[in-house]
């Protein structure tokens, strides 16, 4: 008994952090969540691969990790629709952990939104090129680094939201999309858990206050590789400091929506050992909305 005592508190140690040892992968890291994720999974002692389709964002966040860790993070621009980008980055995330992945978040993405009978082909097309398709070929490339048996954790954690779970009026092909995301998961879990004893999980966000949230007036865009110009947010959006919460946000528990560094922890939650048999999972990370 005492042996075994003994062998379970060895587990629960982690003195240089929960990822000591590991590299990590984070698509679209460059600001909001992911660049929240890769600094705490830096602080719990990752070797991170910063991943984000604009170069300066993906170089400041490996930077202000570097300053307090150097030679902890590592910014690998490119666009993740871009499959000799996804071949390039792996093959970069393996030389900088020596060899081996161990954790892949697919948080890239973002929204284009419009009422169903207005979707335009391209619309449609590009939500499942960077949801689903872009997940998919980089956990693909990813695979021979994830199908080991050296007994090391191997982590797979896709990011959808709850437009995927419940729809969202002026979604369709975002709430289709991030839909697909946990079938993709389940998969994973029943192809590569039983011999490999890789975990895999979908996070799904509600309120968080990214760019994504924010007010469509605000003016925030993104540049698709054809160079079209997609507005971000939400169209007459208050801005949070002028509502008053307990109207506002009367259908979240909390009475607030979630900041990036909440929705940050609980992937670094699903991704450490204090999740280790928990596996194939959506977890809401809501507030409580939805309940």
């Amino acid at each position: 008994m005492a042996d075994r005592l003994a062998q379970v508190s060895s587990h629960l140690n982690f003195p240089r952090g929960l990822f000591d040892g590991q590299t990590a992968i984070i698509t679209g890291a460059g600001q909001g969540i992911g660049a929240e994720a890769a600094r705490l999974f830096a602080n719990e002692g990752a070797k991170v691969v910063v991943a984000d389709i604009d170069a300066q964002k993906a170089s400041a966040v490996a930077k202000s990790i570097n300053d307090a860790a150097p030679g902890r993070a590592l910014a690998v621009a490119g666009d993740v629709m871009n499959a000799a980008y996804i071949d390039d980055l792996v093959k970069k995330a393996a030389e900088f952990g020596g060899g081996k992945i161990h954790i892949l978040v697919n948080n890239a993405g973002f929204t284009w939104d419009g009422v169903i009978h207005k979707i335009t082909d391209k619309q449609w097309d590009t939500m499942l090129a960077v949801h689903n398709t872009a997940p998919f070929k980089l956990v693909r490339a990813a695979a021979p680094y994830f199908r080991v048996k050296d007994k090391e954790p191997r982590v797979i954690i896709q990011i959808s939201s709850t437009s995927g779970i419940h729809g969202n009026a002026g979604q369709a092909n975002y709430a289709l999309a991030k839909a697909g995301v946990v079938g993709l998961t389940k998969t994973i879990a029943k192809e590569w858990g039983p011999q490999f004893g890789v975990r895999a999980n979908t996070v799904a966000f509600g309120y968080i206050t990214t760019r994504l949230t924010a007010a469509k007036e605000a003016g925030g865009t993104i540049t698709t590789p054809d160079g079209t110009k997609v507005a971000l947010g939400i169209p007459g959006r208050p801005n949070p400091k002028d509502v008053n919460p307990e109207q506002a946000y009367a259908d979240i528990p909390l009475r607030r929506p979630g900041s990036p560094e909440e929705a940050a922890r609980s992937i670094i939650a699903v991704a450490s050992p204090w999740f280790s048999y928990v596996n194939g999972e959506t977890i809401s990370v809501t507030g409580g909305r939805n309940i």
